[in-house]
């Protein structure tokens, strides 16, 4: 497959990830941090032109880029694939109706950019993919339908790398990837399609670093009436300030790992729970074919943590085989759509 000289943006909360793929190997990599008081003054607008200018100052050889993809935010659900910036997209990234994030920056920028120097622009497989089967949205109640809002990029991306390194097809293997950072998505891979997720944003699934996930609902309405907490308290705690933050005041798990070393009984317990619903998740997630599952792939920053994998190793491999692929491949997921579009693999999509 030929190479391609290809522009990653990814913009985060609090910074700018950019890479630059010559024949395609990263050979720039940036991260630009931004000030938090900063962005907080700034209107969407002022903080899209923000990041523009920062990358438009960069020592990036724009005359042999042959394309420029960005990172997907949170536009209608969609099937995964590498889609074309259209108008269309550039609409809804703008007036952020499915929700305000910096990952709506990714388009944006890439459009601006790329139609800049008259070369295509895309994005790959953002966070609000949507192949579950209609089974598996019914939530129990009429007016809730349960949605996919997942770490779509990294998960497909890390199970399609597996899958081109040991020689298999993707769309005829199953997989449950489980993406572990701040959230916590376990998706059932079958046959090519998440038909199955977590709601990893909102509050679904194991509790996080960050998020609280599925929580006795019952108890939880309880509370608010007769605590009488407010709307933005809750939400910051189902959010932000869930899970093991909640529990312990933190949400980084190297350090919280370091503590657990030196005799931290609290935080094992906690760290424990977190790898048990983990672990309980990805079981469910097998019945659904019957146990059919050829590989079970834990990607991640957390995945780095020996202890955290072996506590939900040594209750999910009598499933399957575990294959440890720590980190984000994130920019090389990118990377890997827009190259495969551009080599005629795989058609591009429109939104």
């Amino acid at each position: 497959m030929k190479e391609y000289n290809v522009l990653v943006i990814n913009p985060g909360s609090t910074s700018t990830k950019i890479s630059y793929f010559e024949s395609g190997k990263e050979v720039i990599k940036k991260e630009i941090h931004h000030e938090i008081k900063i962005l907080k003054e700034l209107t969407r607008k002022q903080e899209f032109e923000l990041r523009l200018n920062i990358i438009e100052k960069l020592e990036i050889p724009w005359d042999k880029l042959d394309a420029i993809v960005g990172r997907g935010g949170l536009l209608k659900p969609l099937k995964s694939g590498t889609y074309r910036i259209n108008e269309h997209m550039i609409y809804d990234l703008k007036k952020e109706e499915n929700g305000v994030h910096a990952s709506n920056f990714g388009g944006l920028l890439a459009k601006k950019i790329g139609d800049g120097l008259k070369i295509p622009s895309f994005i790959v497989d953002p966070v609000v993919v949507d192949e579950m089967k209609s089974i598996a949205k019914i939530s129990g109640i009429p007016e809730l339908e349960r949605k996919s809002i997942f770490h779509a990029l990294n998960q497909k991306g890390v199970a399609k790398r597996y899958c081109k390194d040991m020689g298999i097809c993707y769309d005829e293997s199953n997989f449950i990837v489980v993406h572990m950072g701040g959230g916590i998505s376990i998706g059932l891979h079958e046959k090519g399609e998440v038909v199955d997720v977590n709601n990893a944003l909102d509050g679904d699934g194991p509790f996080t670093p960050e998020r609280a996930g599925s929580l006795p609902i019952g108890d939880f309405f309880k509370l608010y009436y007769e605590n009488r907490y407010s709307k933005e308290f809750l939400l910051k705690r189902l959010k932000g300030d869930g899970g093991v933050t909640a529990y312990l005041g933190s949400n980084n798990v190297k350090n919280i790992m370091e503590n657990i070393e030196k005799g931290d009984e609290k935080a094992k317990e906690i760290i424990d729970a977190m790898c048990y619903q983990i672990a309980k998740e990805i079981g469910a997630l097998s019945t659904i074919t019957r146990g059919k599952i050829d590989k079970i792939i834990l990607t991640g920053g957390i995945a780095y943590s020996q202890y955290i994998c072996d506590e939900i190793i040594k209750r999910v491999k009598f499933i399957s085989d575990v294959v440890i692929i720590p980190g984000e491949y994130e920019m090389q997921s990118l990377y890997d759509g827009v190259s495969r579009v551009l080599s005629g693999e795989e058609s591009v999509k429109e939104y």
